[in-house]
């Protein structure tokens, strides 16, 4: 069956090696924007452009249904040299995102007219403060379906990514003293470490039983207190790290949180305020959707086997998107993600051309499920 665009597999492998020799740490992604541009050209896409951020939006295809598919071109720091050991690819990027980045991107040329809509978008500062998708959901956007290009394993398909809260919580408990005299005030940084504690544990009551992917979860990741090393501290700050499970929504943390912190404080004897500082609910595709069906049949077509619907405890761009748009959304792409960001990251090349065969069988499936939908 043709499905549209052909390409050899020696051709991807070389595409992914020169990707993978471009240094693209956050905000210096240029070189593999330019790179992916003149690949989107040569391959017939079209509205090929860049946006003032930086992100890469190429379009293929027509007709419905309109399919975002969506990766990131930065890394973390550090450089690795590309090479190949077998089927095994070293480089910086290889498993988070340069092959799922290109394995979308290959999947995407797969599109031919009157099949669909595939909008293929390489965004930059995934690694850093997400400034190219923040800039690209700014815009008003019209898609049935998206899939955000992260390692997920070739045969599973991440579906569900939980929400996040972080707070900045401040405790000030009056005054501070000399140090030789503790005893005379109280201590803001052990007060917040008290009152963090205290906090954590009313979050994350009530959850016996339940699997680590639908927990709530409150973790201390920053504290800051003190002006000198021979006086108490009169004033602390701490960051707190929350994540929010579907089932449960930001307001709702958050109404708890006000009420923790009120309590907590009178208890305590001291001063507390707390500010959000990023919120994002939690998000999960409809196992039944279009979307979820598709990769089913996608996967079964080249793998022989039904794909492993995974939720992940972390938060992507895919709650943005999902729960912005309600639509569905599915992360998906070949690598480990055990090795992201390690300093021997890796690839397998069977399981980047796998993946690309997955995605477009994916596409080509969704199509077809997308258009007996509207029936």
């Amino acid at each position: 069956m043709d499905i549209g665009f052909t390409f050899t597999p020696r051709f991807a492998v070389k595409m992914l090696e020169k990707a993978l020799k471009l240094y693209t740490p956050s905000l210096s992604e240029k070189p593999i924007a330019e790179f992916l541009a003149d690949r989107c050209d040569d391959l017939g896409f079209e509205n090929i452009h860049m946006d003032e951020v930086g992100n890469l939006i190429a379009t293929k295809g027509s007709g419905s249904p309109k399919t975002l598919l969506c990766g990131h071109m930065d890394t973390v720091p550090g450089k690795i040299k590309v090479r190949r050991e077998g089927d095994i690819l070293y480089g910086r990027g290889a498993s988070d995102a340069k092959a799922p980045l290109l394995a979308m991107l290959f999947a995407a040329a797969s599109i031919q007219n009157n099949n669909g809509t595939v909008v293929f978008v390489a965004t930059v500062d995934e690694e850093g403060n997400a400034t190219g998708i923040k800039n690209f959901v700014k815009d008003k956007l019209d898609f049935d379906y998206a899939i955000f290009g992260e390692p997920s394993g070739v045969k599973q398909v991440t579906i569900s990514y939980k929400g996040r809260l972080a707070i900045n919580l401040r405790i000030n408990v009056g005054e501070s003293v000399h140090a030789s005299a503790p005893w005379l005030t109280k201590n803001a940084i052990e007060e917040s470490m008290i009152f963090t504690s205290e906090l954590k544990k009313i979050l994350e009551s009530g959850q016996e039983g339940k699997k680590k992917g639908m927990m709530i979860t409150a973790t201390l990741t920053e504290i800051n207190g003190g002006i000198s090393h021979n006086v108490t501290p009169k004033e602390c700050v701490s960051t707190l790290d929350i994540r929010i499970p579907v089932g449960m929504n930001c307001k709702k943390v958050e109404e708890k949180i006000a009420e923790s912190v009120k309590d907590i404080a009178t208890k305590r004897g001291v001063e507390a305020f707390y500010s959000i500082i990023d919120e994002t609910e939690p998000f999960e595709a409809p196992h039944n959707s279009p979307l979820v069906r598709a990769f089913t049949l996608g996967m079964l077509d080249v793998e022989h086997t039904r794909p492993t619907l995974i939720r992940k405890t972390g938060t992507g761009d895919m709650n943005v998107i999902g729960t912005r748009l309600n639509i569905p959304v599915v992360t998906y792409g070949p690598g480990d993600p055990h090795a992201s960001h390690t300093v021997n990251e890796t690839v397998s090349i069977d399981e980047y051309l796998r993946g690309i065969e997955v995605l477009k069988r994916t596409l080509h499936h969704l199509k077809r499920l997308h258009d007996r939908k509207k029936k």
